[in-house]
C-alpha cells in the first residue's frame, strides 16, 4: 500500500467514525472536508473512492437506518421527532429519503417494517420471526450456554475497518497481529481479539455493514494508514458464552436479543461485538469459542455478576408450525462449502469463479472449462435467497456472447431446458432449477443432489455446444 493511499484510509476512517457518533448533528461537506484536511472537491472524490458511496448518500443512508433501527425496537416513537433529530428539515424530505431506501413511507414502516425488510433480503430482528425458528435451534441451545451481566472495563484497541468484506476478516486480524508485534504494543498478558459491528444488520444490507477487527494494545497508538485506535468504553454488557460453528453465529446473536427482551433489559447505544477465545481452525470441530457482548442500560433490575442459562419462555416453545428459513450468513456459508466441494472434486476439470454476494436476493459462482473459455461461455450455479432454490444456467462473458448463443438455441428445435424469454435483462441463456426447497440440515445429501443435477445439465449442454 503506497503512502498516499494509507493517508487516504487514515483520514476517511476518522471521518466515518465521526459521522457514526454524530448522526444527529450538522454533517456538511464543508465541515467534514475541513476536519479531514482536504478541500471539499478533493475530499468528495477521495470519500467516494474509499467508501464507494457519495458523502451525502452515505450520511442519509446511515441516518435512515438509525431511525429504522429505532422504529423496529420502539414502534411508538414519534416520526417527526426522529426526523428532526437526525437532520431532516421537513416531513416531505424525510419521507422521500426513507422511501428511497426501504420502498415504503416511514409511517407504513412502523407497522410493516419487518415484513418489508425481509422482502428486500434483510433479516430484521423480530420476536415473531424468532418464535418460528426457535425449534430449529433448541438442539444447540441445550449446550452449556450461559449469559453473564457484568461491567466491562475500558479497552484500548488497534483496529482495521471494512464495509461488507467479511471474508477478509481473517487477513485483517493477521495484519493487526503482525503490525502489533512489529510495534511491540500488543497486550500479551490479557490479549483479546474482537469484531465490532458499527451497523445494525437488521436494517442494513450485509454488503454495507461496517465492521472493525480489533486487538488489545498496551498504550495509545498513532493512526497508521488503515490501522487506527479504537476505545471500547467502560459499560454494562450482557455477555453470552458460545462454542459454535461459524454459520450458527447469527442464530446466537438473535437468541441473545430475544433473551434481553424477555428478561426486561434495555439495549444501550454502544459497541456490539464478538470476543474470540480460540482460533477456530485449530478446534477439532472447527468451532468458534466466543463471547457475544451486547450493551445494556443500567436499570433497577440489573444484577451484576449474575449468570443465567440461555432459555426461552414456554409459550414460545409451543409454536411448531412455522417455516424455518436460513438467514443470509448461513446461505453464504453453504455456498462457500459447495464451492469448496466442486473445487476439490473437479479441480482438473473446472476453473471456478468467486462467489458473487453483491445482491441480497441471490448468490452464485461460475464453472468453466478450457473449451468453454474459448467460446467465452460458462456455467453458473445460483442460489435464490428469496424462494430458497438452486438453479444452474449457461451464461456468457458479455451480452453479445449471450445473445449470439441465445439466438442459436432459439432458432433450433432443442427444448430440453428453459430458454430465457429475452437476453436483454438476463444473465442466463438457458437455465434449469435443480433443487427446490433444499434441506440445509442434511448438507451432504443436498450437495450430492446439486452435484448430480448440475453435472447432468453440464454434460448435455456441453455435448450440444461441442457438436
Amino acid at each position: 500500500m503506497n503512502e498516499t493511499h494509507r493517508e487516504y484510509l487514515k483520514r476517511i476512517n476518522s471521518i466515518l467514525d465521526f459521522i457514526e457518533k454524530n448522526l444527529d448533528t450538522n454533517l456538511s461537506l464543508a465541515s467534514l472536508s475541513k476536519k479531514a484536511l482536504y478541500s471539499p472537491y478533493h475530499f468528495h472524490r477521495v470519500f467516494l473512492t474509499i467508501v464507494n458511496e457519495r458523502l451525502n448518500e452515505y450520511i442519509n443512508r446511515k441516518r435512515i437506518e438509525r431511525i429504522a433501527s429505532i422504529l423496529l425496537v420502539e414502534p411508538n416513537s414519534t416520526l417527526n421527532d426522529l426526523a428532526y433529530k437526525y437532520g431532516f428539515n421537513s416531513d416531505n424530505s424525510f419521507s422521500r429519503a426513507f422511501k428511497k431506501y426501504y420502498g415504503i413511507s416511514p409511517t407504513k414502516f412502523k407497522s410493516e417494517g419487518r415484513e418489508i425488510l425481509s422482502k428486500i433480503g434483510i433479516e430484521p430482528f423480530s420476536s415473531k420471526k424468532y418464535i418460528c425458528s426457535i425449534n430449529n435451534i433448541k438442539q444447540w441451545t441445550t449446550m452449556d450456554t450461559q449469559i453473564t451481566v457484568k461491567e466491562l472495563p475500558e479497552l484500548k484497541l488497534a483496529s482495521i475497518s471494512r464495509i461488507g468484506d467479511f471474508e477478509k476478516a481473517s487477513s485483517m486480524f493477521q495484519k493487526l497481529m503482525e503490525w502489533g508485534h512489529q510495534k511491540r504494543v500488543l497486550e500479551i498478558s490479557n490479549f483479546k481479539a474482537l469484531t465490532i459491528y458499527h451497523d445494525n444488520p437488521n436494517v442494513t444490507q450485509t454488503s454495507k455493514v461496517r465492521f472493525s477487527t480489533c486487538v488489545t494494545v498496551t498504550k495509545n497508538i498513532k493512526t497508521d494508514g488503515e490501522i487506527k485506535q479504537h476505545k471500547l468504553n467502560k459499560g454494562i454488557y450482557a455477555i453470552g458464552q458460545f462454542e459454535i460453528k461459524g454459520e450458527e453465529i447469527s442464530k446466537a446473536w438473535k437468541s441473545m436479543c430475544i433473551w434481553i427482551i424477555e428478561n426486561n433489559y434495555e439495549f444501550r447505544d454502544g459497541d456490539y461485538f464478538e470476543m474470540y477465545h480460540n482460533d477456530h481452525k485449530t478446534h477439532p470441530e472447527q468451532k468458534f469459542i466466543l463471547d457475544i457482548c451486547i450493551p445494556i442500560e443500567k436499570t433497577e433490575n440489573i444484577k451484576l455478576g449474575k449468570t443465567y442459562n440461555l432459555n426461552f419462555s414456554q409459550n414460545k416453545m409451543q409454536n411448531k408450525q412455522c417455516e424455518i428459513k436460513p438467514d443470509y450468513h448461513q446461505l453464504i456459508a453453504y455456498m462457500k462449502e459447495l464451492r469448496v466441494y466442486f473445487q476439490k472434486e473437479y479441480d482438473t476439470y473446472f476453473k471456478l469463479g468467486n462467489i458473487y454476494q453483491g445482491d441480497s436476493n441471490f448468490s452464485y459462482f461460475s464453472l468453466t472449462t478450457k473449451e468453454l473459455k474459448k467460446q467465452k461461455l460458462k456455467f453458473v450455479i445460483v442460489l435464490n435467497h428469496q424462494n430458497l432454490s438452486f438453479s444452474i444456467c449457461l451464461s456468457g462473458q458479455n451480452k453479445e456472447i449471450r445473445k449470439k448463443y441465445w439466438k442459436i438455441f432459439k432458432n433450433s428445435n432443442w427444448n430440453t431446458y428453459h430458454l430465457a424469454a429475452s437476453i436483454d435483462n438476463s444473465l442466463s441463456i438457458i437455465d434449469q432449477t435443480i433443487v427446490e426447497a433444499p434441506n440445509f440440515n442434511n448438507r451432504k445429501s443436498l450437495t450430492e443432489n446439486i452435484e448430480k443435477e448440475s453435472m447432468k445439465f453440464i454434460k448435455e449442454l456441453k455435448d450440444i455446444l461441442e457438436y
